[in-house]
C-alpha cells in the first residue's frame, strides 16, 4: 500500500509541472486524503494490536495435579457396546426380552428345543440360561445368531477369543462359531467340543483369526449332535484389548484417554448413579468379583428420551468398579467414584430412602474406601487382592450424590458426611450443587454447602456458547480460602440442552477454551474440572454433544476433544498473569487468555483465545525472567467456520497444528488468527 501511495505522489508532482493550477487543487484534495487513510489506518492496525505482559515470576495460585480430568459414564453405549470390548449382546439372556440381540436359525424339530430356564433360587445374580435340545442335527441345520451391539466391528487379521459356560450329559456335541458379515459372508470361525459335565457347568473356549474386516458383522453358532445343551455367558473378545489383558477394554478408545494424560476419572456418572428408581441405582458391590456373579441391571439410558429409545441398553458389569480403579491407575489418573446419597434421579422418579434406613447407603461408602484403600487382611480389601490387585489403589477422593438437589440432599449428604470423616478424615468429599450455575435451586445449595466447609463443590453447566464466552470471569470473585471447586460436567450447547441438533463443533470448542482460561486463571478456586459426556456411539446415543464419538471400528476427536487435551497436556504447576492493561484477559475485544509456569519442566504456557473473526496482533512481552529462550513452540486450534465438525471420513477438520514464534528480548509478536485457539510454549 505505502509503494502505491509513493507513486501515486510522484506522478502528481510530474504533473505538475505541465498543469499546475488544477493540480496543485488535486494535489492538496489527495494529501489530505492520504493523511486521512493513513491516519485510519494505523489507527485500526493500533486497535487490533494487543500489548500482553505476563509476569512469569508473579505466581498467583497452585493447579492442582488433578486440574484437567474427565468423566465417565456409560451413556451413549460408553460401556457396554464402546470401552468394554465384549461384542456379544445380550451374552447371558439377562435382558428383560431374554432372547434380545439373539435369533434362531434353521427351523427347530419341536416348539421347545429353545428355552429360557431361570434358577433364580439358586443363582439370583445370573439366574437365566438357554436350554438346547437336539435332534441329531447337522450343521447348517439348527443355531443362533447374535447381532452385537449395533453390529460387530470385525477386523482382518486380528484374533478373537470365544468361551461360553455349558452344562450336557451329552458327549460330543460339536458347536461351529463363525463371524459373517453384512453379506453373510464367512470371515472367521473356529469350533468346540462339549464332553459330558452331569449338573456341572463347565466354560470352554477357543481363538481363531478373522480373515477380512466388517463394521457390522455378527455371529452364528451352529450346533451338531444329539441331546440336550445348556448355555450361558456366551462372549467374544478381541486380542487387541487395552494393555492386552483378555475380557478387557476397547484400545483406540482407552488411548484417547491417555493422550490427554488426565488428571482424574470420575465413574460411573452421572444419572446411572441414581437411577430412575432406587431398584435401577448403581450399587458397586455388584460389579466386583467373578464376570458371571455381577447382576445386570437396566440402564437409565434405555428408556429416558422417547426420540431416542435404546431398549436393548443394559449394564451387564463386566466393566465394574474394579476395573475402573484399575484404569485409572493405567492412566496416570486419581480415581473419584461417585455413589448413589439414597436418592433416585429427581427428574423421573425422586424416590428417597427414608433416613431412619440409610445406613447401607453409608456402609457402601465405608466399604468402598475400604476396597480401594485397605489390606489384604481386611474384608474389602481381600476381594481386591483375590481380584488381581494386592496393593492398594490409594483412592483420595470420592462423590455423594449425583445433581442432586434441595434440603432433602443436604439432610442425608450430613450424614453421609460424618460417617466418613470420622473414620476416614483424608478422604476429600464432593458435593453436588444441583443442575444449574446459578438460579435459586444453586443458591440454596451453595449456601448450606460453604456452610458445611465442603471440600468441593460439583458446579455443572450446559449452556450455549455465548454463556461460556460471558462466564470467562465467573470465578474472579469467588472466596480463595473456602470450598473449591469441581467443574463437574460441562459442555457448550450449539442449540440447546437435549437438542439432537447439537452438535461438536467449533463455535462450542472456542468458547469452552475461553472458559478454560477463566477456571485456569483462579486455579486457586477451581481445583478440577471434566467435560461431559464422554463418548458416544455413532449408532447408539442418547445425547449430545459429546466429547469423543465412535463406531464399530473407529474413533475421533471432536475440536471439543483437542481443546481439552491442549489445556490437559499444558496444566504446568503455577498460574502466573496474563494482562492487558493491568487486567485479565477475559472477553475484551473476544480475547482471552491465561498463563501457567512448569517448574518441572521449566516452561512458560501462554493460552490465548481468539474468539472472533478477526485477526488479532498480540505483542506479548515477558517479564520476570533473564532471558526467555530464542522461540516458542505454538499449537494451534483454528477454522475460520465456527460451525466445522469432525466426522469419520475427515477426522481432522479442526485439529492442532505446531509452528513456531521467534522471542526477541522477551518479546513475542504473536498474531493470533481469526477463531483461535492458541497454546504458546517456551523455556524460561
Amino acid at each position: 500500500m505505502i509503494n502505491k501511495i509513493t507513486k501515486m505522489i510522484k506522478t502528481i508532482f510530474l504533473m505538475r509541472s505541465k498543469y499546475k493550477g488544477v493540480v496543485n487543487i488535486l494535489t492538496s484534495t489527495l494529501l489530505t486524503g492520504i493523511i486521512i487513510c493513513f491516519t485510519v489506518s494505523f489507527s485500526a492496525r493500533a486497535q487490533t494490536t494487543k500489548l500482553i505482559t505476563v509476569k512469569a515470576n508473579e505466581i498467583k495460585a497452585t493447579v492442582q495435579p488433578t486440574m484437567w480430568g474427565v468423566f465417565f459414564e456409560d451413556i451413549n453405549m460408553g460401556a457396554d457396546g464402546g470401552i468394554y470390548a465384549e461384542l456379544v449382546k445380550n451374552r447371558s439372556f439377562e435382558f428383560f426380552k431374554p432372547m434380545m440381540g439373539w435369533k434362531i436359525l434353521g427351523k427347530p424339530l419341536t416348539e421347545g428345543d429353545f428355552l429360557i430356564l431361570n434358577r433364580q433360587k439358586m443363582d439370583t445374580a445370573n439366574p437365566r440360561f438357554l436350554h438346547i435340545t437336539l435332534h441329531n442335527n447337522t450343521k447348517g441345520s439348527i443355531g443362533l445368531n447374535n447381532e452385537g451391539f449395533r453390529g460387530m466391528g470385525i477386523k482382518n487379521t486380528l484374533g478373537y477369543d470365544f468361551s461360553l459356560m455349558y452344562r450336557t450329559s451329552s458327549v460330543n456335541i460339536k458347536m461351529y462359531i463363525e463371524l459373517v458379515n453384512e453379506k453373510g459372508e464367512n470371515i472367521g470361525g473356529t469350533s468346540v467340543t462339549t464332553t459330558g459335565t452331569g449338573d456341572e457347568w463347565k466354560k470352554t473356549s477357543a481363538n481363531f483369526t478373522a480373515n477380512d474386516s466388517a463394521s457390522k458383522a455378527s455371529m452364528n453358532i451352529w450346533f451338531e449332535g444329539d441331546g440336550t445343551l445348556d448355555i450361558d455367558m456366551v462372549s467374544l473378545f478381541p486380542k487387541d484389548t487395552w494393555k492386552s489383558r483378555p475380557g478387557g477394554m476397547r484400545a483406540d478408545m482407552i488411548q484417547m484417554l491417555a493422550d490427554m494424560k488426565p488428571g482424574f476419572i470420575r465413574f460411573p456418572g452421572g444419572c446411572i448413579v441414581e437411577g430412575f428408581d432406587l431398584s435401577q441405582r448403581y450399587q458397586w458391590k455388584k460389579t466386583v468379583g467373578p464376570i458371571d456373579q455381577r447382576q445386570l441391571v437396566i440402564n437409565r439410558w434405555n428408556f429416558e428420551f422417547a426420540h431416542r429409545p435404546a431398549p436393548d441398553y443394559f449394564q451387564t458389569f463386566g466393566l465394574g468398579f474394579f476395573e475402573y480403579f484399575q484404569l485409572a491407575e493405567d492412566i496416570g489418573a486419581e480415581p473419584l467414584p461417585i455413589l448413589n446419597a439414597g436418592m433416585a434421579c429427581q427428574f423421573n422418579s425422586a424416590e428417597l430412602v427414608p433416613l431412619n434406613q440409610l445406613d447401607p447407603y453409608v456402609q457402601d461408602a465405608l466399604d468402598l474406601i475400604e476396597f480401594a484403600n485397605g489390606d489384604s487382611t481386611t474384608r474389602w480389601g481381600k476381594i481386591r487382592a483375590g481380584m488381581g490387585h494386592p496393593a492398594p489403589f490409594n483412592m483420595k477422593m470420592m462423590g455423594v450424590g449425583n445433581e442432586n438437589w434441595g434440603p432433602q440432599y443436604v439432610e442425608r449428604l450430613k450424614i453421609f458426611t460424618k460417617a466418613i470423616k470420622e473414620k476416614y478424615p483424608n478422604i476429600k468429599l464432593i458435593n453436588s450443587s444441583g443442575t444449574d450455575p446459578n438460579g435459586e435451586r444453586f443458591d440454596y445449595l451453595n449456601g448450606e454447602l460453604r456452610k458445611m466447609n465442603a471440600d468441593l463443590i460439583d458446579e455443572h453447566y450446559y449452556r450455549r456458547p455465548e454463556w461460556f464466552l460471558a462466564s470467562a470471569n465467573r470465578y474472579d470473585n469467588y472466596p480463595r480460602n473456602a470450598s473449591k471447586i469441581f467443574a463437574g460436567e460441562y459442555a457448550a450447547q450449539s442449540d440447546k440442552t437435549v437438542s439432537v441438533n447439537n452438535k461438536n463443533n467449533w463455535q462450542t470448542a472456542l468458547a469452552e477454551a475461553a472458559f478454560m482460561t477463566g477456571m485456569e486463571r483462579n486455579a486457586d478456586v477451581v481445583h478440577m474440572a471434566s467435560y461431559a459426556p464422554l463418548f458416544a456411539h455413532a449408532d447408539g446415543w442418547q445425547w449430545t454433544p459429546d466429547m469423543i464419538w465412535v463406531n464399530n471400528l473407529q474413533t475421533i476427536g471432536t475440536p471439543n476433544y483437542y481443546v481439552q487435551k491442549l489445556f490437559s497436556t499444558n496444566k504446568g504447576t503455577n498460574v502466573v498473569p496474563a494482562l492487558i492493561e493491568g487486567k485479565a484477559i477475559e472477553g475484551k475485544d473476544s480475547l482471552y487468555a491465561s498463563a501457567v509456569i512448569d517448574k518441572n519442566t521449566g516452561d512458560l504456557i501462554i493460552k490465548v483465545v481468539n474468539a472472533s473473526g478477526k485477526e488479532q496482533t498480540n505483542n506479548i512481552t515477558i517479564e520476570g525472567v533473564r532471558k526467555a529462550a530464542s522461540q516458542a513452540l505454538v499449537t494451534t486450534l483454528q477454522s475460520a467456520d465456527p460451525d466445522n465438525v469432525n466426522t469419520f471420513s475427515t477426522p481432522q477438520n479442526v485439529a492442532p497444528k505446531d509452528s513456531s514464534v521467534a522471542i526477541k528480548g522477551n518479546k513475542i509478536n504473536f498474531i493470533s488468527l481469526p477463531y483461535s485457539f492458541s497454546v504458546i510454549r517456551t523455556k524460561m
